[in-house]
């Protein structure tokens, strides 16, 4: 292996829950240091931050355009931006770092319009920089055993997908001031067009295509704020065609008081099922027509070289969160090394495309419920020669 990966940081400082998570995965298989930060959306704050997780002084910068700016004139420069921010800056600062050659790892969902989405498209196709979307599920071993045992058939013809995504935590009113989380995902300046379907239902959108490889053709939504002076959804049944036939449907809630971080998955198909919960990760149900069910377990015998290389651990010792989004870091962080060392290189990660492809999906999941549940087209034409690129097995 060529030397550790420089990685820079916007966003994510102090009581920032997906900052602190992005910083453990990146660091998990000791490819990578975080070096340089702009952490915080005021100077005094971000440098605080940097102060608080031991970043050098010189690299600790009170805001992104500093960063960017110095990063460039240093002959250690960052190898990659990681951005943590609220979703309304998620644009800005990925597409100057992307602009300057600088290859970018963003949370979801990747912007708040499908016109960010299409210009940060050409922007990275123009520059060549490795640009990966945290669809962190993506990175779970028995995901890919899904995805492998999909696409190769074992399931058939695909019939109905059903993907669930419930949380309770947003049950009630928070006050911003003690849950900034809340404060943030809530506001449609800083969080964009979709609440739970923005926040959580981007997560289901992409599970059904990591592992279907589906295209939708429409969505038929129902998006409801239950909270009372709520702005966006927090609850949402959205129906799915796909093209070729199947069918689908897509439910996520953060008003269901009890469920915790409840992502559930079941693919239906002429030959078999199967479901997968991200509360078990480490278990794939298989279901064959006239067969007995067999429970795939990760680490275990029989599955493929794509769950194999995901797994750390012997089966028996539980891995989850973090070792998925770290799966997402190595792929991207596999990317950059290659084009490092002038070698070619098939990602597996959710790309820009993924991420554009996310917003196009939310956009007609807001416009088919404002148009009082109607059918509404949701057939995404932007990236497909990549996107086929991206999905080699």
């Amino acid at each position: 292996m060529s030397r550790r990966l420089r990685m820079g940081m916007v966003g994510g400082g102090a009581g920032a829950f997906i900052g602190a998570v992005h910083r453990h995965a990146a660091a998990l298989d000791g490819q990578i240091d975080l070096v340089a930060g702009a952490l915080s959306s005021t100077p005094e704050k971000a440098r605080a931050s940097g102060r608080a997780l031991g970043l050098p002084e010189d690299r600790t910068y009170g805001s992104w355009e500093e960063m960017l700016e110095r990063e460039l004139s240093r002959e250690d420069r960052i190898d990659f931006v990681s951005v943590v921010t609220p979703n309304h800056m998620h644009y800005p600062v990925a597409r100057a770092f992307a602009a300057a050659g600088i290859h970018v790892i963003s949370d979801k969902p990747l912007v708040t319009s499908s016109e960010q989405a299409a210009d940060l498209m050409r922007v990275v196709a123009e520059t060549g920089v490795v640009f990966a979307v945290t669809y962190n599920y993506t990175g779970y071993p028995m995901v890919r055993q899904a995805r492998q045992m999909v696409r190769s058939g074992q399931l058939g013809e695909l019939r109905k997908v059903t993907v669930e995504y419930h949380q309770g935590w947003l049950a009630e009113e928070q006050d911003e001031a003690t849950n900034k989380q809340a404060g943030w995902r809530t506001d449609p300046a800083r969080s964009g067009l979709g609440g739970a379907i923005g926040d959580i239902g981007s997560h289901a959108e992409n599970l059904i295509s990591t592992v279907t490889g589906l295209e939708l053709e429409a969505v038929c939504a129902d998006l409801t704020a239950f909270v009372p002076g709520r702005r966006l959804d927090d609850d949402a049944s959205v129906l799915l065609r796909f093209r070729g036939g199947a069918r689908g449907l897509l439910t996520v809630s953060q008003v269901e008081i009890g469920a915790e971080n409840d992502l559930r998955l079941r693919v239906h198909g002429t030959r078999g099922s199967l479901l997968w919960r991200q509360e078990d990760p480490n278990h794939l149900t298989y279901d064959t027509l006239g067969g007995p069910r067999q429970v795939l377990t990760r680490g275990g015998p029989g599955l493929s070289e794509e769950a194999q290389r995901a797994t750390r651990l012997p089966a028996g010792h539980p891995e989850g969160f973090l070792e998925a989004f770290a799966n997402v870091y190595l792929g991207a962080a596999a990317h950059i090394r290659a084009g490092l060392e002038g070698q070619g290189h098939t990602p597996d990660y959710p790309t820009v495309e993924d991420g554009a492809r996310g917003v196009h999906f939310i956009e007609r999941v807001v416009e088919s419920s404002r148009g009082g549940e109607k059918w509404t087209d949701a057939v995404w034409t932007g990236g497909q020669g990549q996107m086929a690129t991206t999905r080699q097995e």
